[in-house]
């Protein structure tokens, strides 16, 4: 299987709920929650992808760095590249329904192993989906880390549990989940988090934890001051609340104020990986990438997974050799143009 028949076999797949475009720029499924759009006017996902568009690169060419070391390592593991595929659940309310959701969480989870790197399994509004990621995840010996939504605190901390009995090596919260519109339509009950009650869930665990949703500097310092190991910078890929600015361009702010005080991820229309470069250059420590990961593993399963993964990683390899990166810790505001 090459790249343009995984690309093909995807959107058959994806039975119309995602169309698999050139450019994944949430132009065409605008409004389309449930389904892979981004919420109302789809403006927060389009402005994902075209804030990070708008940065351009220094290419840099006189220097030594002509075999550069893409790796990283986060929470305590190696990673070839400096990504995580991000929690994306739902196979039946917004990918098309044609697989279940252990078969679609299985390949994400062996392709990225296979391809060294390390995916992020979530929870949905449907409780079994859960459960079903925690037991593909123990399979593969716990190597990855679970996202939980805001719920009551109670269940929070009973949820991170199940995490952790699955062996996870970090667990999360995506705290901007609190506005999803399939969990309202389930009527569960999440909600927006104090920094006490974050601080409760944080102490919970002795595991890493991980904030996801911060999109301001003040609240990447509440994250802070409530104990958080990380944070993800992140709108939710625009399916939260519709006008909000694309993470490039809030990210930067961000690290001004709480970088190496905090684990800075970022996870907003990153496609490829020049992507990768510029969200490190201005100032995550790693990615996330989500929709992607959704076309892959229904075009080519886990092989589809494991292709996309080395493919960013020749991209971002090649992009690094161009601006003069001789591996990521070299990565900074001096790429960016």
């Amino acid at each position: 299987m090459d790249y343009k028949e995984m690309l093909k076999k995807a959107k058959e797949n994806l039975n119309g709920s995602c169309r698999v475009c050139t450019s994944c720029n949430g132009v065409v499924c605008a409004g389309e929650v449930p389904g892979m759009g981004g919420k109302g006017t789809g403006s927060a996902f389009k402005e994902n992808f075209e804030a990070l568009n708008a940065y351009k690169l220094n290419m840099r060419v006189i220097h030594g760095a002509k075999n550069p070391d893409t790796s990283i390592e986060l929470f305590g593991k190696k990673m070839d590249i400096p990504l995580l595929a991000a929690p994306v659940s739902g196979t039946t309310l917004n990918m098309g329904g044609k697989f279940t959701e252990e078969e679609y969480i299985s390949w994400v989870i062996g392709g990225c192993l296979d391809a060294g790197i390390y995916p992020m399994v979530g929870d949905t509004a449907v409780d079994s989906f859960l459960t079903t990621n925690l037991e593909q995840l123990k399979k593969f010996n716990g190597q990855g880390i679970a996202i939980i939504k805001p719920w009551a605190n109670e269940n929070v901390i009973n949820k991170i549990k199940l995490a952790e009995e699955a062996g996870a090596f970090a667990v999360g919260m995506d705290i901007d989940a609190c506005g999803l519109i399939t969990l309202a339509l389930h009527g569960k009950p999440v909600m927006p988090k104090t920094v006490e009650e974050i601080k409760e869930i944080v102490k919970s665990t002795r595991l890493p934890f991980i904030l996801k949703g911060i999109m301001t500097p003040d609240e990447a310092e509440l994250a802070v001051e409530a104990g958080v190991d990380a944070i993800v910078v992140s709108n939710h890929g625009g399916r939260v609340l519709d006008q909000t600015p694309g993470v490039a361009d809030v990210l930067p702010e961000i690290a001004s104020k709480v970088k190496g005080k905090v684990t800075i991820l970022a996870d907003g229309g990153v496609r490829n990986g020049v992507d990768i470069l510029k969200m490190i250059g201005l100032g995550a420590d790693a990615v996330l990438i989500g929709r992607p990961f959704v076309t892959a593993s229904f075009g080519g399963q886990r092989e589809g997974v494991k292709m996309y993964v080395d493919k960013l990683k020749d991209d971002l390899k090649a992009a690094m050799i161009l601006t003069g990166c001789k591996d990521i810790k070299d990565v900074d505001g001096r790429v960016i143009y």
